[in-house]
């Protein structure tokens, strides 16, 4: 079959058109051709670009050559009107060049810290009260932030911090892992009873761990809350007696569930007072050893923490220092 060479030839030019990757653009020329669109003259768009008018007509030029289509119509006393072409690419140009300053506004903002995401694992006693006031704060002084947060166990949040899951860690102190993170105190607490309100110990204002020892416990688990589950067994300890365990959990809150549900008493910590229940009664303990302290801290890694997490710590420090 005979093909006419000068369409084949047509053809095979465009394909090759098709296949070539497209040209990069000049930002630069971008702009100058919205300026010029917007005038529709050379001489004032030249002025507002603060230039002279033959370089303006020079870079036009090319960026018809790039694109490959005329964009303008010349006119007289350089004056000029759109092509078809012009006004279709105005509102991409004008779209591009509104996406290119966003692109660098965002990156400043992650770069300073009032922009991108921030990740944060945060340990669920922290939600009755601490965790509140510092989102709240780093809310309103960082609001381009965006903040993702997650639950999860102390020593989960460390080994998320480790992988680069997290940013930032809200966790219990002590800590029984290994980590490169630094620590920053936020919170120092003490334990307190947690006991059914049947309970007959309910009834007194305040107890000695001593009280405590004929009790059954439910207890933390050692695998996920080592922290809390070495410092309440060394409480008991010093006051002379092993605790009972019949239930073991993971979480404050689940605990406390188990202790409202009649299976036994727990030692937890004092921010937890503020989560009324009616089922439950907290009583403090007058001779609750030093040795068994707790707290609230806050878990990164300095030599990789971003400007955001760097602020999120600021903010921290002092949202707990105001309460």
């Amino acid at each position: 079959m005979l093909i006419d060479l000068s369409i084949q030839a047509a053809v095979d030019a465009a394909e090759g058109a098709r296949s070539r990757p497209a040209p990069m653009l000049d930002l630069r020329r971008v702009r100058q051709f919205v300026v010029l669109a917007e005038t529709l003259n050379f001489r004032r768009a030249a002025e507002r670009l603060h230039m002279a008018q033959p370089p303006l007509s020079v870079s036009i030029q090319k960026l018809e050559s790039e694109l490959g289509v005329r964009l303008f119509e010349r006119g007289g006393t350089g004056g000029v009107s759109l092509t078809p072409a012009g006004h279709a690419a105005l509102q991409e140009a004008r779209r591009l060049l509104f996406h290119n300053t966003q692109l660098r506004e965002s990156a400043l903002a992650a770069a300073s810290g009032t922009g991108g995401a921030l990740r944060v694992g945060f340990v669920g006693s922290t939600t009755h009260g601490a965790l509140q006031r510092i989102v709240r704060q780093f809310r309103a002084q960082c609001p381009g932030v965006e903040l993702v947060l997650k639950e999860a166990t102390s020593v989960r949040i460390m080994e998320r911090l480790e992988s680069r899951e997290f940013d930032v860690g809200l966790v219990r102190t002590p800590l029984m892992v290994h980590a490169h993170a630094s620590l920053t105190p936020l919170l120092s607490e003490t334990f307190v009873a947690a006991l059914p309100t049947g309970n007959p110990l309910a009834q007194r204002p305040e107890l000695r761990l001593e009280d405590l020892a004929h009790e059954s416990f439910i207890f933390y688990a050692r695998s996920d809350a080592a922290g809390l589950h070495a410092m309440a067994m060394l409480a008991c300890q010093l006051a002379g007696f092993l605790p009972r365990v019949m239930q073991e959990a993971t979480q404050v809150q689940t605990v406390l569930s188990l202790v409202e549900s009649g299976l036994g008493v727990a030692l937890v910590p004092s921010i937890m007072q503020h989560a009324a229940n009616p089922h439950v009664a907290y009583r403090r303990i007058v001779d609750m050893p030093d040795a068994a302290a707790i707290g609230l801290a806050l878990a990164l890694h300095p030599d990789r923490a971003s400007p955001a997490a760097l602020r999120f710590k600021e903010v921290a420090a002092r949202a707990i220092d105001a309460d």
